[in-house]
């Protein structure tokens, strides 16, 4: 049972690890542990959330607190709607980027500060377990709340100059989940011409998973815009809090390498500005982040670490490889996956250049993506690497292990809920990135 609290989020398969009684103790231990008197519930299109949602709300209105009900959203949504509506707490009802056999609860405080390790889930999961809820002298309300799509449609906009935008042909992939809800009205009387990939919402998701971040998951996007001679294409996962780019080529960009991109045109408008990265990220976003003037700082991977350390370094914004882009809202950090795609129309309109000829540093820079492998003994292989390696560099302890060195470097990270070490490395050349992993890999896998 206590599989499904993550790091980052409460998580697990419906009907086995996740149920409607689950939810509605989930319900009651966030109240207990917060002692919030108001939280915000919002939901994917899950087949299995109506349910779950309901028995949530129950929890939390039995422990004494009033929900405010948005229905329909995506999980970027949700964040600018805790704001926006000056609630002090929220659950968002989704599984994220998992199949739809998954569901689970995505945990904020106030001003979207995200509830995970080290930051209020491990108190949650042990009122959860512990059970014994004191009843409130008073049961809270549901209170039903339209209109917040709107609200969020003006917001994006106003973070970028939309009127500068030439016509552009935009290819999106829903993958059936929550972007399919919010782009017809994000995109609606823009310049943004939107040429739409599976906006039906259906949780089942029947044409592929929601998670482009698998090659298989990005086929129909690719070929989309190959037949269309887009501008580009972006794809979508489940709640729509991550989005991921394809040039005009066809060619998929990591999100390391658009975070250096967008960075690096943030900077232009916010000289010497903070912008973050994750530990997995190719050098490039280092360098264009430099040269742009920038302070480059690298961190720990997942949103629920990232977003209060980019709070304490006053960052501009931030992104990491698995396609979460992260920005300064006014007084508050939160994800979104809809003004990536107004800032990389308005930086393609304004330079009067391609998103291929915008990234084309990329092809100089060659990295492994990131490797996963079922391990035994995960520290024994990580002392076993760091001995060979660390009189050939500087070693950084942000996140796992990581050996820097002038023409090479690598990471290597203990999964949080599985046997497994993940590798990253990059190196000068496509040739000694390749011996770099191999050799890891042969430690690693030995």
């Amino acid at each position: 049972m206590a599989g499904i609290f993550k790091a980052y989020d409460i998580r697990g398969t419906y009907g086995k690890d996740v149920t409607e009684e689950i939810a509605y103790k989930i319900g009651r231990a966030f109240v207990a542990y917060l002692g919030c008197k108001k939280v915000l519930v919002g939901k994917d299109t899950r087949l299995s959330t109506p349910s779950l949602s309901e028995s949530l709300i129950r929890g939390i209105t039995d422990q004494g607190a009033d929900v405010l009900d948005i229905g329909l959203s995506t999980t970027d949504m949700f964040y600018f709607a805790e704001n926006y509506t000056g609630m002090e707490s929220g659950i968002m009802v989704t599984a994220s980027h998992n199949p739809g056999q998954y569901n689970g609860f995505k945990l904020i405080r106030e001003k979207a500060a995200p509830i995970g390790a080290g930051s209020g889930i491990e108190e949650i999961e042990k009122l959860f377990h512990a059970n014994d809820f004191k009843d409130p002298e008073k049961k809270g309300t549901v209170t039903q709340h339209e209109g917040v799509l709107t609200q969020f449609v003006d917001f994006v906009q106003s973070k970028v100059d939309v009127k500068s935008i030439k016509p552009l042909k935009v290819v999106m992939d829903a993958g059936n989940g929550m972007a399919g809800y919010v782009a017809p009205s994000m995109f609606k009387d823009t310049n943004i011409e939107t040429i739409p990939l599976f906006f039906e919402l259906d949780g089942s998701f029947p044409n592929h998973e929601a998670n482009p971040l698998l090659e298989e998951n990005r086929l129909d996007l690719i070929a989309k815009v190959k037949e269309t001679k887009a501008d580009f294409g972006v794809g979508y996962d489940g709640d729509s809090d991550r989005c991921f780019f394809v040039d005009d080529n066809g060619q998929f960009i990591d999100g390391d390498f658009m975070t250096g991109l967008l960075g690096a045109y943030l900077l232009e408008t916010n000289p010497g500005a903070t912008i973050f990265f994750d530990v997995r990220s190719s050098r490039y976003t280092t360098d264009v982040i430099k040269k742009a003037g920038g302070r480059p700082f690298m961190w720990m991977v997942g949103h629920a670490l990232t977003k209060p350390k980019m709070k304490d370094e006053k960052a501009l914004f931030g992104g990491e490889v698995s396609g979460h882009f992260y920005f300064l809202f006014d007084d508050y950090y939160a994800d979104n996956s809809y003004l990536p795609v107004f800032l990389t129309a308005e930086m393609i309109s304004k330079k009067g250049k391609k998103l291929s000829e915008l990234i084309a540093d990329k092809n100089n820079y060659f990295i492994s993506g990131e490797i996963n492998s079922t391990v035994k003994d995960a520290d024994a292989i990580m002392t076993e690497i760091e001995e060979k390696y660390s009189p050939k560099g500087e070693i950084v302890r942000i996140d796992g292990l990581s050996i820097v060195a002038d023409k090479w470097w690598l990471n290597i990270r203990k999964s949080n809920t599985e046997p497994l070490l993940r590798l990253n490395c990059e190196a000068d050349s496509q040739v000694n990135m390749e011996k770099l992993r191999d050799d890891l890999l042969a430690i690693i896998r030995a």
